[in-house]
């Protein structure tokens, strides 16, 4: 009963999400790192599409009848946050396509986002917390 409150889609999403915002504040922090180096192309962190797409449900009439088929979705399991390099525009004469103030917004949603999803997963697991000790009582 444990194992299944913990390993539930509701945390399976938020762990996700937690790693998808801590490789997103690094990719970031490079890019502010290397807004003066000549010929630096940033980066973005993708994720919340396919995290969007993985929990759609689907309106077809299908349904798997063994489990040995294969399955309708892909699920959280394939969900992963991937690092794109943004080499279409430029912006200065040296190559450079960073912008430290577009940057430094994104490090600042990201930072609020990071802490909005670990305030999630914590008052899921104070509730776990909170049902275990009434149990006791």
């Amino acid at each position: 009963m444990l194992n299944s409150l913990l390993k539930s889609t509701q945390v399976s999403v938020l762990e996700k999400a937690l790693d998808a915002a801590s490789l997103r504040h690094k990719v970031i922090s490079n890019n502010i790192a290397n807004v003066n180096t000549p010929k630096f192309k940033k980066s973005e962190v993708s994720f919340e599409d396919q995290l969007a797409l993985a929990l759609k449900p689907h309106n077809t009439s299908i349904a798997r009848t063994h489990e040995r088929h294969l399955p309708l979705r892909s699920g959280l399991k394939n969900v992963e946050p991937t690092v794109n390099t943004i080499t279409t525009t430029t912006l200065r004469s040296d190559g450079n396509n960073v912008d430290i103030d577009s940057e430094m917004a994104s490090l600042s949603k990201n930072s609020i986002y990071y802490d909005a999803v670990a305030q999630q997963l914590n008052k899921y697991f104070s509730g776990i917390k909170s049902a275990i000790n009434e149990g006791r009582r």
